[in-house]
């Protein structure tokens, strides 16, 4: 059994690496962390020409219909380059989200727009602090009118349209949820940049006030769909969490070579040695989860949900420890502005609150385990 990408895969990486290298240096990131932009418009253009927005698309509707193993490939390597694009708002979720439920008019509509560049999605569904939860949405949505109040919507400012979550039952169950369509650059979606900790991925407050919206599958199905869609996004991301994490591990590792302290390589230092050693271990079982995810999301195995829940844990953790060790390897330099420790540093901790914190997914891999192994 091949536990590992085939030939073309492994291309794939090699070419989307070399494009992030020449289009996405620290120098490029740097624009958007200091606010000249809200994001890389023409890293965005430059990932639409190469394919890889809609490589998980089908041709059909204008991707490239590679699927889920290429786009978690180009997904680790986004990671890798810190790329400060709407790359999993819009790839991971709001494509993911009408890929599942979508209508036919629906996809032809969005997903080409998507591949193509021209559109960025995302999903709304937080509603301030807490986990994603049925009795968290208040949102409220009747007679295909919506009402309520949406934070942290990630790249919500940036957004063409966004897949929103709304309570339309009062049942106490989770088929009180469904989801809409919200075109919101159509009036009746006030939105409102927030400050987050890291700006290379903008978060927003959208107000729905009488906004018209479409259902997005049927109605009282949107628990069912947004478990899904947040399964396959844990996936997508454990790749991106797992290129962060190892190249923070090669900073760290590049300047324990470099530098030198007491006529030694710092990286000499037996300190150094296990701090850089933890992290390759770290960093080293997050990829052999979201291996395993990617085997589950790209057959659509029964075994998604455990696996999601596996690799979203694993690689929050590696990428974590592997931000903040890089730092400590860099030591008094590795918290100043000027290096890039803390671009990832930042892009970790924003990453692991992103589809719910790390003790929900540790939840929720326990239930699942459990509901299995009662089954």
């Amino acid at each position: 059994m091949n536990f590992d990408f085939s030939d073309d895969q492994k291309q794939l990486r090699d070419q989307a690496r070399k494009f992030l290298a020449e289009k996405c240096s620290p120098k490029a990131v740097r624009v958007v962390l200091d606010g000249m932009a809200p994001y890389d418009k023409e890293l965005w253009k430059g990932l639409a020409e190469m394919g890889f927005l809609g490589v998980a698309i089908p041709e059909e509707f204008g991707g490239a219909g590679a699927g889920h193993l290429e786009l978690c490939v180009i997904a680790e390597e986004m990671g890798r380059a810190n790329a400060p694009v709407p790359f999993s708002s819009t790839v991971y979720l709001a494509a993911e989200a009408l890929l599942i439920a979508g209508s036919d008019a629906q996809k032809k509509k969005w997903l080409p727009t998507i591949a193509s560049g021209e559109a960025i999605g995302t999903l709304a569904l937080f509603e301030g602090k807490g986990n994603p939860s049925p009795k968290n949405v208040k949102l409220t949505a009747a007679n295909g009118v919506l009402n309520g109040v949406k934070k942290p919507v990630a790249d919500g400012a940036i957004a063409d349209f966004a897949v929103v979550a709304a309570r339309t039952g009062s049942s106490g169950r989770d088929s009180d949820i469904s989801l809409f369509l919200v075109d919101l650059k159509g009036g009746g979606a006030e939105v409102k940049s927030l400050t987050n900790l890291d700006p290379t991925r903008g978060q927003a407050e959208i107000t729905f006030k009488d906004c018209r919206a479409e259902p997005l599958g049927a109605a009282g199905e949107g628990w069912s769909i947004l478990t899904q869609v947040l399964d396959r996004a844990a996936v997508l991301c454990a790749f991106e969490q797992v290129g962060g994490a190892d190249r923070a591990l090669e900073m760290g590792r590049d300047y324990a070579l470099d530098r030198i302290a007491f006529g030694r390589q710092i990286g000499s230092f037996q300190a150094v040695k296990h701090m850089l050693a933890d992290m390759y271990v770290s960093a080293t079982l997050a990829r052999s989860n979201s291996y395993y995810g990617a085997w589950a999301l790209s057959t659509n195995a029964a075994e998604l949900p455990e696996a999601a829940a596996a690799a979203r844990i694993s690689a929050t953790q590696a990428f974590q420890h592997c931000a903040k060790n890089n730092i400590q390897v860099h030591g008094g330099m590795g918290f100043t502005w000027e290096f890039d420790c803390h671009m990832y540093y930042r892009r970790a901790n924003a990453m692991a609150l992103g589809l719910g914190s790390l003790s929900y997914w540790e939840d929720q891999l326990i239930e699942r385990m459990r509901k299995k192994n009662a089954a």
